[in-house]
């Protein structure tokens, strides 16, 4: 496993990170997802706190985390359901 130094900076800040190299293109692009929010959030409501604009995108990414949780739970449940119908009808064909 290779590792990487890279230094990302979200809102004013840099933080120093190791990251694998396969993961490095993942981690900058959430890098750049979090201050294009943070820009909007300044932007849109005209705030210049960072503390307040972090508390708004952490919690705009958790109830998007939340949601996308539930879809997939319901997913499964579709998966689930559709695997066991085909189970049944090769059951009653053999």
């Amino acid at each position: 496993m290779e590792t990487l130094s890279i230094r990302l900076k979200i809102g004013d800040r840099e933080y120093p990170m190791k990251v694998k190299t396969a993961d490095e293109a993942k981690i900058r692009q959430a890098g750049k997802l979090i201050n294009d929010k943070l820009k909007r959030y300044r932007e849109e409501f005209g705030l210049d706190d960072k503390q307040d604009l972090l508390a708004m995108v952490a919690f705009d990414c958790m109830v998007q985390s939340m949601e996308q949780d539930e879809i997939n739970a319901e997913d499964s449940k579709i998966v689930q359901s559709k695997v066991v119908q085909i189970n049944d009808i090769l059951e009653s064909l053999l």
